[in-house]
């Protein structure tokens, strides 16, 4: 299967990843362009006039749009059941996700309502949220468990997952994140429940049933300290998941530093972090992945992006969609909070979003890039360049979604 994808009016050849610091906004483009996908893969990109010759199976015109590589978020809750729309409205009249946290609401609430969920009401619940993220331009999608807090609810959850990704087109990445928040029947006794969910049985489940690649943990006041995360993923890296952290969130624990040193695939959120946590991750392979939308939908401050790339760190973002703090589901609105509170340029958030993205989840060697031999998951924009995904804030930017080398999705001016 040849198919031409002609009529680019701009290409945007982002380079596999991870593309470091001040790298991220010297990308390259080609005007004018076209893209040869061969089977499911890039097979050559250039000037229209240099073209290779031949048969084409399908052709696809741009029609004078932008192509980018379809988007990777990096980092979700995406499947779970209830709302968390009450609090919300609390935190606008004043109250901390602290302090709805601590008074018993919070994560406890999509905890009772996810294991009062069988798994075909989770698959029920979670599949549009994915057909309308595809229909954005996510092509890839990480989704973690941590809504069960049992043995059974976790699997039950990782199960949906899996179902999910023969159903749809996004490309869906499991992660086993157990040590969310201690559930309230072990409130006091942490060491007991990570017990729990840390036995041998389970997560030789995990691992060879393909239900997670990655572990994570919450490492944060009122939920794991370092001992305890590092308990955490140690174990489940002995059993084949590689390791992520929720780091420096709410406040500084030394998660960054903690990730650095378990060599964590990456290390996520970051409000909080130090010097001390930036030059951890600059000597390590640890990407940063900072979430926008979160302290967007929090009120709260950002994460240091900046001084992140200063520090020729390479950077990803992703939306963190969960009912709680990010209800997000949309990248390129993601891509616009990217630019317009952490300041990063419109294509250092593409890459963020995209070559960056596609490092933290363990795939920079074939998602995320404009490459020969990457896989062809690709954006078709409704305009000529890419910058427009981050200034036309409320739009969807995307008029084609490539999946593999097949258009999946197409989106009406």
């Amino acid at each position: 299967m040849r198919t031409l994808i002609d009529h680019i009016g701009q290409l945007v050849v982002v380079p596999r990843g991870p593309v470091r610091g001040r790298a991220m906004d010297g990308v390259s483009t080609i005007d004018d362009a076209a893209l040869l996908i061969e089977h499911d893969r890039i097979a050559w990109f250039g000037p229209r006039h240099a073209a290779p010759g031949g048969h084409h199976d399908c052709v696809v015109d741009a029609a004078g749009g932008c192509v980018v590589p379809g988007l990777v978020d990096c980092h979700t809750h995406v499947v779970f059941a209830g709302s968390r729309v009450d609090e919300f409205v609390q935190r606008v009249r004043g109250r901390t996700y602290l302090e709805i946290l601590e008074a018993g609401g919070g994560i406890h609430v999509t905890v009772a309502a996810v294991r009062a969920a069988d798994e075909d009401e989770l698959v029920r619940l979670a599949l549009p949220r994915l057909l309308r993220m595809l229909a954005a331009g996510s092509t890839t999608v990480e989704v973690k468990s941590g809504y069960g807090l049992t043995p059974a609810d976790e699997l039950k959850t990782l199960r949906a997952v899996k179902r999910l990704a023969g159903m749809q087109h996004v490309e869906l990445i499991g992660t086993y994140m157990a040590a969310h928040t201690v559930p309230k029947e072990y409130a006091g006794r942490p060491d007991a429940y990570l017990d729990l969910v840390l036995e041998d049985r389970l997560l030789e489940t995990l691992y060879s049933s393909d239900l997670a690649e990655f572990a994570d943990v919450f490492c944060e006041r009122g939920a794991f300290d370092l001992k305890r995360s590092e308990r955490f993923l140690r174990e489940c890296g002995r059993h084949g998941l590689k390791p992520k952290i929720h780091a420096e969130q709410i406040t500084n624990s030394g998660s960054a530093r903690l990730a650095a040193s378990l060599g964590a695939v990456s290390a996520d959120h970051l409000e909080q972090i130090d010097d001390a946590g930036i030059r951890a991750l600059a000597t390590s392979r640890t990407i940063p992945v900072l979430l926008p939308g979160c302290t967007f939908f929090l009120n709260g401050e950002p994460a240091p992006a900046r001084r992140l790339i200063e520090a020729d760190l390479p950077v990803a973002i992703a939306s963190d969609c969960n009912p709680g703090s990010s209800m997000i589901e949309s990248m390129p609105l993601t891509l616009a909070i990217a630019v317009a509170r952490l300041r990063l340029t419109p294509m250092e958030a593409l890459v963020a979003a995209t070559a960056n993205a596609a490092a933290a989840l363990d795939r920079a060697d074939r998602l995320g890039a404009i490459e020969a031999g990457h896989q062809a998951d690709l954006l078709v924009l409704h305009e000529r360049t890419a910058a427009h995904m981050a200034y036309e804030v409320g739009r969807n930017p995307v008029r084609l979604v490539i999946k593999r080398g097949r258009v999946v999705h197409e989106n009406v001016m």
